[in-house]
This record gives structure tokens, C-alpha cells and sequence, in this order.
């Protein structure tokens, strides 16, 4: 009999390890929620953002407080610029005069034409390499540079991320580009986040950078309306950011940059985004200035308003919330050009291949005191991010 009572008190003992282990596990999971849930913050709305200004021929570090240290922190920044105190920008916006818009999402460096997305349905959370950061990041800043845009917006540019070996880009484009004046909204500053458990996407300080060939005078940071359920941990802090440009007439040239909602949002989130943003750009039509609004939308800009069977990132966009005053540059191309234009985003659950959905959620809509001249999809391929450029040229109209 004695060797029952050695099995018992062995097996107690296995089962007794085994309760501590899961005690552990669980005491872990715990405390790692409690660090996401209390790290988890909004920024603050209608936040001022720091006009920099690269200085011709300095390389200093960026300690832009409005953009980067109220995310609790600065950033790693070693070529970015320094407070706009000099304007060396070129002189005021002019009336009746050509120039040209550009809105880009880069894709935080990781959308090489064999990249996936985890978000997506896709395999990674992040970029191949470090080294595949910074190529497709110069590749990015290639296309811009050949399209020389008078004002850039550019959407997922990560500061310092675990997706993108924290590699500084916004240094690689302020450095790069031909620019002097540049403001940043930071919009996505997230704890840690241990998923997908084989490449836990990590730690990420990003956000959305507008560039001009004029002088900013003054910016602000708009936060929009976002879910408050779960996925709100693994979404953006959706923001779009105004700067202010002056024209020689004495209005002013109001460009927004934003990046819409796309994972788990709802109807409500959607409709309330659309409505915050474009009520805004009202209130600024309705004082006389210049409007233009670039990005991201989220949204399918050439889809059938009546289709809901689509990806919640995907839906259309509805024309029944543009007010008066305003209007969707796409819808001022003949079917024809429409028909031509090459899409502005593909699908990232797979690698790039000839039979991926493709689809336009990126474009302008403009006040209806801004000409438009041209409009296109630049296409490049895809082969630096999962996006392509758009561009617009238009003209300031002096009577209107």
C-alpha cells in the first residue's frame, strides 16, 4: 500500500505546480491589461501644433512638444528642424496661380509589393527589415520629390515604432524633401501591444506630417470622434490636423490632413467623423478662406452609396454630407477620367498579385473658391506602400 500513498502525494504535487503556473499566467494577463487599459489615453482636442521649420543647412534634434511631447514623451528625432521662428518658406499663396497638392499614405515603411498586413487577414505586423524601412521610405520620398508637390500630406509616419525598427521617418522626410515649414498630429501613441502573440506588433508613435512650400502661420490638432469598445485599443487616435496659410489677398488657404477610422468602426463612428469634419471646413468656407481637405477617408470615394456589404474600412462615401460650399474633386471628372484613374489602395490581406481588390479611399475635397485644374492617381505600382498618391492642382480664385 505504501507505494499508492507515494503516487498520491506525487500526483498532488504535479497538480499543485501546475495550479501555480496558471496562478502566474493569469496574475501576467492581468497585470498586462491593467498596463494597456491605464496606458491607453486620448489626446487632448483642439491641441496647438508647433510650427518647425528646417533650417537651410542645420540638422538639429526636434523637440516638438505639441506634436510629439504631449504623447507623454518626445521623440527620437535627429534631423527634423527647430520652432518656426525665421520664415525662409517661399512667399505668401497667390490667387489665380497654379500649384499642386499631394496626399500620400506611406504605410509606416512596411508595404513592400510582397508585404501583408495582420490587420488585414495578411501575415505581418511588421516591416520585412530595418533596412526595407528606410529603402521603401526613400522610395516614398523618391516619388514625392518627382511629383514636387507646393504641399505634401502624408499619412503613417511613424516616429518611433517596434513595426519599423524604430526607425525616426519623419526626420528621412523633413530632411529629404524640399520643404521648409512642416507640422505633425501625432495619432497613434499605443502601449505595448503583445499581438499577434508570434510578432507582437509592440509599441508605435506615429501620425500624419503636412508639408508646405508657404508659410504656416499656425496649425491645430483635431481629435475625432473614435469607438469606445475593445477595438479602440488596437485602432489609431483618429485626428486630423488645419494649417493655416496665408494668401496674398488676406484670406487664408485652410488644408486639413486626416485618417479616417478603419478597423471595427461603427455607423455612428463613421457618420459623427464626417460630420465633425466637414461641419469644420464649413465654418471656414463660411468666413471666406480657401479649403482643402486631403487624406485617408477611409472610405470608398467612387462606390455606390447604397452598398453596405463591404469592408468596414471600405464603405462609400456618402455625398448627402457635404454641405454647400464644398465638393468631392472626384465628382468633378467625367466618367471617362474616372474610369482612367488608377486606384489609391490594395487590399493588404495578401501580397501584392494581379487579382487583388483594389480600391480608391484616398482624394480631396476642396471649397468651391478653389479651381480645380487636374486631378490624378500617381502609380506607382504600389511598390513602396500599399497606397498611391494623389494629386491635385489647383488655383486660388480671387473673385470668388
Amino acid at each position: 500500500m505504501q507505494p499508492k500513498t507515494h503516487n498520491k502525494s506525487l500526483g498532488q504535487r504535479i497538480l499543485k505546480t501546475i495550479a501555480i503556473i496558471l496562478g502566474l499566467l493569469i496574475l501576467v494577463v492581468a497585470a498586462y491589461a491593467v498596463y494597456v487599459f491605464t496606458s491607453y489615453h486620448r489626446i487632448e482636442d483642439k491641441q496647438e501644433l508647433t510650427v518647425m521649420n528646417k533650417n537651410e543647412g542645420t540638422t538639429v534634434v526636434a523637440t516638438n512638444s505639441a506634436a510629439a511631447g504631449a504623447t507623454n514623451g518626445t521623440t527620437d528625432s535627429t534631423a527634423a528642424g527647430t520652432a518656426n521662428t525665421t520664415n525662409n518658406t517661399a512667399d505668401t499663396a497667390k490667387t489665380n496661380t497654379e500649384y499642386s497638392i499631394v496626399t500620400y499614405n506611406v504605410g509606416f515603411g512596411a508595404y513592400t509589393p510582397a508585404y501583408s498586413f495582420f490587420m488585414d487577414g495578411g501575415k505581418s505586423s511588421w516591416a520585412k527589415s530595418k533596412d526595407s524601412v528606410i529603402e521603401t521610405i526613400g522610395g516614398c520620398i523618391k516619388t514625392l520629390q518627382d511629383i514636387d508637390p507646393d504641399i505634401s500630406l502624408i499619412e503613417e509616419i511613424d516616429l518611433n515604432a517596434t513595426r519599423s525598427y524604430h526607425v525616426p521617418e519623419l526626420d528621412y522626410f523633413a530632411r529629404d524633401l524640399s520643404y521648409e515649414d512642416y507640422v505633425f498630429a501625432v495619432n497613434y501613441d499605443s502601449a505595448f501591444l503583445f499581438y499577434p502573440l508570434t510578432q507582437p506588433h509592440g509599441k508605435t508613435l506615429a501620425g500624419i506630417g503636412t508639408f508646405s512650400k508657404f508659410p504656416i502661420t499656425s496649425a491645430v490638432r483635431r481629435s475625432l470622434p473614435i469607438s469606445e469598445s475593445f477595438s479602440k485599443i488596437l485602432d489609431l487616435d483618429r485626428c486630423y490636423s488645419v494649417a493655416r496659410i496665408p494668401v496674398e489677398n488676406g484670406r487664408e488657404l485652410v488644408v486639413y490632413a486626416v485618417h479616417m477610422s478603419a478597423y471595427g468602426n461603427s455607423d455612428e463612428v463613421r457618420e459623427g467623423q464626417k460630420v465633425m469634419l466637414l461641419q469644420d471646413m464649413k465654418e471656414e468656407v463660411d468666413k471666406g478662406n480657401y479649403v482643402i481637405c486631403g487624406g485617408d477617408f477611409n472610405h470608398d470615394l467612387v462606390a455606390d452609396d447604397s452598398l453596405t456589404d463591404v469592408e468596414s474600412w471600405a464603405y462609400p462615401f456618402p455625398r448627402s454630407y457635404i454641405p454647400d460650399g464644398l465638393h468631392m474633386c472626384l465628382d468633378y471628372l467625367t466618367n471617362e477620367e474616372k474610369a482612367a484613374l488608377a486606384p489609391t489602395c490594395r487590399s493588404a490581406e495578401t501580397e501584392m498579385k494581379p487579382d487583388m481588390e483594389t480600391y480608391v479611399l484616398d482624394g480631396f475635397i476642396i471649397s468651391d473658391n478653389v479651381e480645380q485644374v487636374s486631378y490624378e492617381t500617381v502609380d506607382t505600382g504600389f511598390e513602396y506602400s500599399d497606397h498611391n498618391p494623389v494629386r491635385l492642382v489647383f488655383k486660388l480664385n480671387e473673385g470668388s
